[in-house]
């Protein structure tokens, strides 16, 4: 299990106190010091079923500034989130080739059941 975390995220925060809670080994990747690479994000959005689009957190000032409005395909989304971790949408928490955005926190506990 890992949780991809930003210590001073509220919701990651409170992420991180469900997995304490309910896993006995688990990682704490602190993706704003170690980002991620562009594999490591295109394995995330496999996990989460979702699209590069979905996992941009659009209302940061280097989003808004820089590519909002343009059409950009999944690659260059993704390009962009290995470059400016702070874009990606957080906490991720990642068990058995599943993953769940903790937004609300209570989604991680689907991964337990």
């Amino acid at each position: 299990m890992k949780i991809y975390h930003n210590p001073s995220c509220s919701k990651s925060r409170k992420s991180l106190a469900i997995v304490e809670e309910s896993a006995s080994k688990f990682e704490i990747i602190e993706y704003l010091k170690k980002p991620l690479t562009v594999k490591e994000i295109k394995v995330l959005l496999l996990q989460l079923n979702i699209k590069a689009s979905e996992l941009v957190r659009t209302q940061e000032a280097i989003w808004k500034e820089n590519y909002k409005g343009k059409i950009l395909t999944d690659n260059e989304i993704i390009n962009i989130m290995a470059k400016n971790p702070k874009l990606i949408e957080r906490p991720i928490v990642e068990h058995n080739n599943k993953a769940v955005i903790g937004r609300p926190p209570e989604n991680v506990l689907s991964l337990f059941t």
